[in-house]
Parts: C-alpha cells; structure tokens; sequence
C-alpha cells in the first residue's frame, strides 16, 4: 500500500475512536509493524495525530465515539474488485419483484449497480445504499428507523418494534468482521442486535465477504454456520475455509474478480466501437 493511502487510513481510524493501537493498524493496512510506527511519527512530527504510547490519538479526539470496526470509509477502498466481483454474483441470485434485505457494508453497497435495472422491493439499513437505489434505481426502497451512525454509514435501532419486523424478505445479503468456524463475527453489541433482527425477517441468509474475512476474528459472534445459506467470496480463499463452509452445508460461490473486470473492458469496448 502506498505511504499516502496508509496515512489516509491512519488519520481516518484516530478520528473514531480515543486511541487506535499499532496492531490494529497494521490490521487495517497490511503494512508491517515498523512501517505503521514510521506513520506514526512522520504524522505527529507534521502535527496531524499524537503518537501516544502503542499507538496513536487524534489531535482533537470525537466527542462521539461510534461503533467498533473499520469506518465505512477505510473498508471502501479495500478489496475493491473483489468486492464488485462478488455483488456481482448476489445481485445474480435476485429475481425481479421478490424482496430483499441488505445489510449496510461496503461490499454490499456494492450491489447498487448490478440493481440499477432490477424493479425489486430493498429493505436496508444502509443511508448509503437507500440514496444510491433513489436515485439510480427504479427499486422500492425501505429504511430501517433509528440513529445513523456516521463512520459506518448504517441505521441502528436498539428497539424491538421498529419497522423491521413489518418486513419478509427471500433472501439477506449481509457481510461481516469475520467469518470462522463458529459462524459470523461482528465487532460491536448493538450491530449483533440490530442485525439478528433483520436475519430473523428472511428465508436465507447469503454472505458476502472477501477472501480475506476468513482470517479475521472477533469476540462476538452473530450466528453459526447453519443459519446460513450461501457464502460469495473470491479466488483467495482457502481450501480449508471451503472445506469449512462444504462440511456444514453451506452452498459457495466463488466470484473471479479477474473475469468480471475483463468481461467489462470487453463490454465497455464493444460499446465503443
């Protein structure tokens, strides 16, 4: 990753919490231990962040402090096409006029373009992905109530009656934190809440994660393996984590991100010419 991209991570995650630890940055980046701690001193040094002991801290620190994970805005440029590749495989399960659940995250958002010409009923607790089918979209379009939570760009509600239970869906689209053995793994208790709610609302639950949330883990974990019906991932994956998903029954779908930007260049140039 390139320096100013890391430092462009690095400035975002400080603004979201009191203090963001060096392992969790190298989490977010990729980099090394030593190159995250270079950041960190190159960025106090210009007066952007406080190098504080094991991390860093923001000069002027939020005053609200949101949910646990990534912001919305570091999670979007990570795994881009794979996360296209894979929306677009979800969006290729969909039937015209059926309903849908989608969960907010940056790989689901991604399914806004393959459903620009889809005439479906979308319930979502995205901001983003509501505006997105509004506006481009010939999609009805239901939110979830509650409050927006800016970093995460999603709809929380912690009351039991809200709107959600008013809807059925065919399917879920949801991604997650992690996904391992005992299931799927969220960062934050109020993000488990919500979105138990919104599962419970749907006949099957499809997953969408890249390959790389197959090494992440957290200590909540928001269902098992059998609530769910299908994983759509990438090429990455591992042969163990398919093994994984096979043995408890879990149908897999693998989306070749290299194909689909290919299959779109040809598109794109047979348009031209």
């Amino acid at each position: 990753m390139h320096e100013k991209e890391r430092h462009r991570i690095i400035l975002s995650a400080v603004q979201e919490k009191p203090v963001v630890t060096v392992p969790e940055l190298v989490d977010l980046t990729g980099s090394s231990e030593a190159t995250i701690r270079r950041d960190i001193a190159a960025l106090h040094v210009q007066k952007r962040l406080r190098r504080v002991r094991g991390g860093a801290e923001a000069i002027n620190p939020p005053q609200f402090v949101g949910l646990a994970g990534r912001p919305f805005s570091v999670n979007e440029g990570l795994h881009a096409r794979e996360k296209q590749a894979i929306a677009r495989e979800a969006v290729a399960l969909c039937q015209d006029g059926e309903p849908i659940i989608i969960n907010g995250g940056t790989t689901t958002f991604q399914m806004v373009h393959f459903l620009a010409n889809r005439r479906m009923q979308v319930f979502t607790n995205s901001f983003p992905i509501a505006e997105h089918l509004l506006k481009h979209s010939k999609n009805t379009v239901m939110l979830s109530g509650g409050t927006i939570y800016r970093e995460q760009n999603i709809i929380l509600s912690p009351f039991d009656n809200d709107v959600t239970r008013n809807f059925y869906a065919r399917r879920m689209f949801m991604g997650a934190q992690g996904l391992g053995p005992l299931g799927l793994m969220e960062a934050d208790p109020l993000l488990i809440q919500a979105e138990q709610k919104l599962i419970d609302q749907a006949d099957e639950l499809v997953v969408l994660v890249d390959s790389s949330k197959f090494h992440r883990r957290s200590s909540l974990i928001l269902c098992g393996l059998k609530r769910i019906a299908t994983v759509i991932t990438d090429t990455g994956i591992e042969d163990r984590h398919a093994s994984m998903l096979e043995n408890a029954g879990v149908s897999l779908i693998i989306a070749n991100a290299k194909a689909a930007s290919d299959a779109e260049t040809a598109s794109t140039s047979a348009g031209g010419g």
